[in-house]
């Protein structure tokens, strides 16, 4: 039962994120400079979360990260994300808390798109922003970032 409330969570945080922070005519003129000749790029992100600390570890990720990837939406640079919880539980050498699998349309980012930059833009008290990152990785036991590749089932290569 304990799953569904954070799915909830999320979707009402991505709910209001998306409404609060619909695209300007600015962020979309800058987000179709992105060249669309570049060769996207899938990356999957994974974490595992300290016992009983999911709750904390995931408002920190919706403030900042999610606040970030929806920036970078907008601008062009991720062209979708999606954030993955399970519903049963694995052993525990294989078990994760939180999968998200990002869309980039390139490995780079574009100018003033990067993860840092929209941090700095987003979030101006650099300080805070540190420190409750830092406090989210302290929750994370676990993690890792995999570009990942979807295979033609019909391919003779």
């Amino acid at each position: 039962m304990h799953l569904l409330l954070p799915a909830r969570r999320l979707l009402f945080a991505v709910s209001l994120l998306s409404i609060l922070t619909l695209p300007s005519a600015t962020a979309q003129a800058v987000g179709s400079t992105v060249a669309s000749s570049s060769k996207t790029e899938t990356i999957e992100w994974v974490f595992r979360v300290r016992y009983g600390y999911h709750d904390e570890w995931f408002r920190i990720f919706q403030k900042y990260q999610v606040a970030i990837l929806e920036r970078q939406k907008q601008l062009g640079y991720v062209k979708d994300y999606s954030i993955w919880s399970p519903g049963l539980h694995t052993s525990e050498e294989s078990r994760w808390d939180y999968r998200i699998v990002v869309i980039r349309t390139s490995h780079d980012a574009p100018p003033g798109q990067s993860e840092s930059e929209v941090a700095k833009q987003l979030f101006p008290d650099q300080q805070t922003f540190r420190r409750d990152e830092l406090r989210r990785w302290e929750l994370t036991t676990n993690h890792w970032d995999l570009p990942i590749y979807q295979v033609n089932p019909n391919s003779t290569e």
